[in-house]
């Protein structure tokens, strides 16, 4: 079913979709630019950045380009790295004598990216591959000879089970691609790739001295087994492999300490690549038992850096914002250096940093701070860009609440509407956020499905954290283990009672909506009450039973479930919406990309079957090309005026001019 053979509701169309402040709210999500890295030299000096370009219609695309500034020259200005033909360009990575940049670009041919040096002094970048296939994380040697890369050789894009899941015809047994780490000399771009054929890794890390790398990886495919990897290191160049640490959980960001003695990682409960949470580890390189640095901590550690003085600087989650800190490894004490009700994102990281620890990077946003490149030490950030500057917030203002629930401390957002006015009342839409093990931060909206976009319309929206979130340390990560929809949704109710119990909001105007996760709470919600009286369930679950078996990503749900859907089917049928079906009178619109990995369509389409068969009103719209991050600008518009639409005819009483 593609989206343009269904037309929006025609109410909406007419009465609401046609204002200029829908417009505009929109264009100011899609046209957002995106920074996707921020780098600092190791020096300090220099200061790069990526950023996204816009299409004629003003939205953001998926080109980009990548910007240089002196930090050295006050007054300086920026200077593009290549001046030519629209093309995407990524992955900056400095020389360790801060003199080249290594990045990825595809300039010369379209999606097929490769290795390029540029000089900070200026000059034509030089094209250091040929290769055929996906590349990634460009990280230098030491000594500056070699840049090691991870290369999935023959591979169609990126295989990230958030993008669009390749098409299986024949044996699926040979459709596996490896992801593997490669050496390319800087000098001649010579490649060698150094792990095994049949390994797939993740992240990895240089030791100080150059002999050694360390890296996570797994056997098998690597969408699926990023939840079981290993740590490993490999010498250079003899190749020679050693184990280092086989976790009983999930691991992530493997970090030499300065000595080459131990390595560093973060381990927990957690979500996809890029969205890491739980304590802070150090193990010895030789293998051993790990050590728990940050034992007890009410936060979520998300990146680390072990920094030349012996010290990890490191970021985390923590009460539903962000924060950086230095961590002492031998007696585990840690002293705050920043923090803020907003969201950092560097490439790779919250932040980049030089070696001497005292010049940071990063794009600060939140819903009242349009993405930028900020720079300089942390406690007197300097804003390094403009390229958003003439966005402004079309939402109202945010407010962080706390509340309890089962006796634990909640935390969640809420965004008012933008006409708020303490004499009227107004409806209220959940948004619950994907994961489960992620957050809701404060952050300029951007992307399919932020609910931040109901505010411009005179909704307040509540952003729950519940139990399973990051944030509030690692055992409330672990709190809906074995019990997903049940207690998060007392957590979440408890939350509408908050609010509701203090504001001027109509009880018969309450939806809840959601994408991943999200999507399936917002299916559960509405199989066990009856107060949300719309939703929206994007890329959803209906029956963990089913889903075990059609996922490319099975191997998450067993620190959740305890066991396969095959040794103890009850767990995952007490916690399925699809087992409390009759339940339902709550219209609710379902979307989903029909190339789905993670939340593949057949279980929304489940979902819309069940509800059409009851006679309960539903929607289902699948979008053609589009895995579980929907990249189209046409898509993305559609999916906000759907979910709009569907709240103003569903909550806000538009049925009669239909």
């Amino acid at each position: 079913m593609s989206p343009h053979k269904i037309a929006l509701l025609p109410a909406v169309a007419a009465a609401v979709l046609s204002a200029q402040t829908v417009r505009d709210v929109l264009q100011t999500i899609t046209g957002t630019r995106q920074l996707q890295d921020s780098k600092v030299s190791p020096d300090g000096r220099w200061l790069a950045w990526t950023v996204s370009l816009l299409n004629p219609d003003k939205t953001a695309s998926r080109n980009s380009e990548i910007w240089l500034l002196d930090l050295s020259r006050p007054g300086a200005a920026a200077k593009k790295l290549q001046e030519t033909k629209p093309h995407a360009e990524h992955s900056i990575a400095f020389s360790p004598d801060s003199k080249e940049i290594a990045f990825l670009s595809d300039i010369e041919k379209s999606g097929q990216f490769q290795l390029f040096l540029a000089s900070t002094g200026g000059g034509v970048p030089k094209r250091l591959t040929s290769l055929t296939g996906f590349l990634k994380t460009p990280q230098w040697s030491p000594d500056g000879k070699q840049i090691a890369i991870l290369f999935t050789e023959n591979a169609p894009g990126d295989l990230s089970p958030i993008e669009p899941a390749i098409k299986e015809l024949g044996s699926v047994d040979k459709h596996i691609f490896e992801q593997r780490l490669s050496l390319v000399d800087a000098n001649s771009g010579q490649v060698r790739q150094i792990t095994p054929p049949d390994t797939y890794v993740y992240e990895y890390d240089w030791a100080p001295n150059g002999g050694r790398l360390a890296y996570t990886a797994s056997r098998g495919t690597g969408s699926n087994n990023w939840y079981i990897a290993q740590l490993f290191a490999i010498t250079v160049p003899a190749g020679q492999i050693s184990l280092v640490h086989k976790p009983p959980a999930q691991i992530a960001n493997p970090r030499w300490s300065p000595d080459g003695k131990q390595i560093a990682f973060i381990a927990g409960i957690m979500g996809d690549e890029n969205d890491a949470g739980g304590d802070i580890y150090a193990v010895p390189a030789t293998g051993g038992t790990p050590v728990n640095l940050t034992p007890g901590r009410k936060s979520s550690p998300s990146w680390l850096q072990w920094m030349r003085n012996g010290k990890i600087l490191f970021a985390e989650t923590v009460d539903g914002g962000t924060a950086l800190a230095w961590l002492n490894p031998a007696d585990r004490t840690s002293e705050s250096i920043w923090k803020g009700d907003e969201t950092l994102r560097a490439g790779d990281g919250a932040v980049s940093v030089s070696d001497d620890g005292k010049t940071f990077a990063t794009v600060r946003n939140s819903w009242t701070m349009v993405p930028e490149v900020w720079a300089g030490p942390p406690d007197t950030w300097s804003l390094r860009t403009h390229v958003n500057a003439a966005l402004k917030p079309l939402w109202g203002r945010s407010e962080k609440l706390h509340w309890t629930s089962d006796g634990m401390s909640i935390q969640g957002w809420l965004l008012y509407p933008a006409d708020y006015s303490p004499a009227k009342k107004y409806p209220l839409v959940v948004s619950v956020h994907g994961g489960p093990a992620s957050t809701k931060k404060s952050a300029w909206p951007f992307g399919h499905f932020d609910m931040s976009v109901l505010s411009s319309q005179g909704y307040f929206v509540l952003f729950p954290n519940p139990r399973g979130s990051y944030g509030s340390g690692d055992k409330f990560t672990r709190a809906n283990v074995k019990d997903f929809g049940h207690g998060d949704l007392r957590d979440i109710e408890a939350g509408v009672d908050q609010v509701t119990a203090r504001l001027r909001i109509d009880a018969n105007q309450i939806g809840i909506a959601g994408w991943s996760y999200g999507g399936y709470m917002a299916m559960w919600a509405v199989t066990q009450s009856q107060r949300f009286r719309a939703a929206v369930a994007g890329a959803g679950i209906a029956d963990w039973q089913s889903y075990y078996g059609e996922n490319r990503i099975d191997k998450w749900m067993l620190p959740y479930f305890g066991a396969t859907v095959y040794d103890d089917p009850a767990i995952y049928a007490r916690s399925s919406p699809i087992a409390y079906i009759k339940n339902v009178r709550t219209p609710t619109l379902l979307l989903v990309g029909d190339s789905d990995a993670e939340c593949p369509p057949p279980q929304s389409y489940e979902f819309w079957h069940a509800l059409r068969t009851l006679g309960v009103e539903t929607q289902l719209v699948i979008y053609l090309g589009e895995g579980h991050a929907v990249h189209k600008p046409e898509h993305q518009m559609d999916i906000m005026k759907r979910t709009i639409a569907w709240f103003q005819v569903h909550l806000r009483g538009f049925e009669s001019h239909r």
